[in-house]
C-alpha cells in the first residue's frame, strides 16, 4: 500500500474538500503528461490506480517482433527477446503491457506532472469554494472585516473574500479590521481568479433575512412578510401576516420586551423599523403603513393604485415624516402613490365630499349619528 500518497489524499480531501476520485483523476493525467514529456508520445500508454491501496501502474502496450531490426518504434513495439524477459509466454504479434517506471522521468517531465495535478487541485479548490457560497447568494452570512480598498471594503466569509461596494454601504456606517458583520450576498460570480464575490448592507433582502434568522415564526412560516420597505441606515418599513389567527404577527416579531426587533436594529447600527399589520383591504393597509401617525380616513383606487388619505392638522407633518421619508416609505410598502392632506386642506380642497374618503358602513353610522 501507498500509505503516503493515501495520507496526503486524505488530507486534501479533508482539508479543501476535493473528491479523491478527481485527485486519482488527476494523478492519471499527470503521469500521462510525463509519459508523453518523456518517451515524446502517450498514445499506447496507460495508467492504473487501485482506489483502495493507492499502487498505481504505468505502462505501454507494445506490438511483439521477431528481431530488433524489425522494431521500426521502440514506443509501440519490442523484440522478442526483449519481450521474453518481460513474459516468457510473450509470442511474434502479441500486444504486451510493458511497465513504466516513473522514476525514470527526467526532471522536466517530472515537473510538468507535478503542475498538472497543482494546476487540477487549484481549478477544483476554486469550484468548491464557488458551489459552496453560490447556495448562498440572496441569503445574509457573516464575514470579518478585512481592509478598504480604495472606498470598499474587503470581507473575509471563511474561505472566501467578498467586496462590499460603495454604492452597497450604509452611510455613515464606519467598520474596524477584525469586525464581524452580517451581509446579504448578492451575487457570486466564477472567475479564473476565483469566485468574486458582491455583497451589500443596503439591500431590503438583509432585513427580511435577519428577521427569518431572528423569528421562529417567520422560519416556521407560520407568520410571513408580505412586504418591506427600507432607506438604509435610517428606516424600514415591514408589513407582516399570520396564518394563524392565534398568533399576533406584530407580536411575534417585535419579541419580549422588544428583544427580537432590538437584535436587528443592533445589528443594523440602530436603523429604525416600523413593523405593522398586512391587510388585503388597501385601505386598512395604507393606514397601517402610514402609523405611527393617525389617519381620518383613506380612499384607496385599487384600479389606478392611488390613494387620498385624510389626518389630523397636527398629524400631517407625523404622517408625512422628516424630509417625506414616512409617506414615502408607505407608498414603497403598499405599491400605492399616496397623497395625504391634513382635514383642513382637504376641506378646501375644490370639490371635496368628506363621505368620499369613508367606506359606505362608516358613511352610514355617520349619517345616523347625526
Amino acid at each position: 500500500m501507498n500509505k503516503e500518497l493515501m495520507e496526503a489524499l486524505n488530507i486534501l480531501e479533508k482539508e479543501k474538500e476535493i473528491s479523491k476520485e478527481t485527485l486519482f483523476e488527476a494523478i492519471e493525467n499527470s503521469l500521462m503528461t510525463a509519459c508523453k514529456n518523456h518517451f515524446g508520445k502517450a498514445d499506447n500508454i496507460k495508467v492504473e490506480i487501485n482506489r483502495e491501496t493507492c499502487d498505481f501502474l504505468v505502462y505501454a502496450e507494445k506490438e511483439v517482433v521477431e528481431t530488433k531490426e524489425e522494431v521500426l518504434d521502440d514506443c509501440l513495439q519490442i523484440c522478442l527477446d526483449d519481450a521474453k524477459a518481460v513474459s516468457k509466454k510473450a509470442q511474434v504479434g502479441d500486444m504486451l503491457h510493458v511497465e513504466i517506471k516513473s522514476k525514470e522521468f527526467g526532471r522536466i517531465a517530472t515537473m510538468n506532472a507535478k503542475n498538472v495535478i497543482l494546476q487540477k487541485i487549484r481549478e477544483e479548490e476554486r469550484s468548491v469554494i464557488y458551489n459552496q457560497y453560490f447556495e448562498k447568494e440572496k441569503d445574509v452570512v457573516t464575514g470579518v472585516v478585512q481592509r478598504y480598498v480604495g472606498k470598499n471594503i474587503s470581507i473575509n466569509l471563511g474561505k472566501a473574500d467578498a467586496m462590499l461596494l460603495e454604492s452597497e454601504q450604509v452611510k455613515g456606517e464606519v467598520f474596524s479590521p477584525t469586525e464581524r458583520i452580517k451581509v446579504y450576498v448578492l451575487e457570486v460570480k466564477n472567475t479564473p481568479k476565483g469566485p468574486r464575490i458582491n455583497v451589500s448592507r443596503t439591500h431590503p433582502e438583509l432585513v427580511k433575512r435577519l428577521f427569518e434568522s431572528e423569528v421562529t415564526e417567520i422560519k416556521d412560516g407560520t407568520v410571513e412578510i408580505k412586504s418591506i420597505a427600507r432607506e438604509a441606515g435610517s428606516r424600514t418599513k415591514i408589513a407582516v401576516w399570520s396564518v394563524d389567527p392565534n398568533v399576533d404577527a406584530v407580536g411575534a416579531c417585535v419579541g419580549m420586551n422588544g428583544a427580537r426587533v432590538n437584535a436587528i436594529v443592533e445589528e443594523l447600527r440602530g436603523e429604525k423599523i416600523d413593523i405593522v399589520n398586512w391587510d388585503e383591504n388597501p385601505g386598512n393597509l395604507i393606514q397601517n403603513a402610514l402609523s405611527p401617525a393617525k389617519i381620518v380616513a383613506v380612499f384607496a383606487d385599487p384600479d389606478e393604485k392611488t390613494a387620498k388619505v385624510v389626518v389630523p392638522d397636527y398629524q400631517l407633518s407625523l404622517a408625512i415624516g422628516k424630509e417625506g421619508q414616512n409617506a414615502r416609505l408607505a407608498a414603497r410598502l403598499t405599491g400605492y402613490k399616496i397623497d395625504i392632506k391634513s382635514e383642513t386642506q382637504a376641506k378646501d380642497a375644490p370639490g371635496f365630499r368628506y363621505e368620499d374618503y369613508l367606506d359606505e358602513e362608516d358613511y352610514e353610522e355617520d349619517a345616523t349619528e347625526e
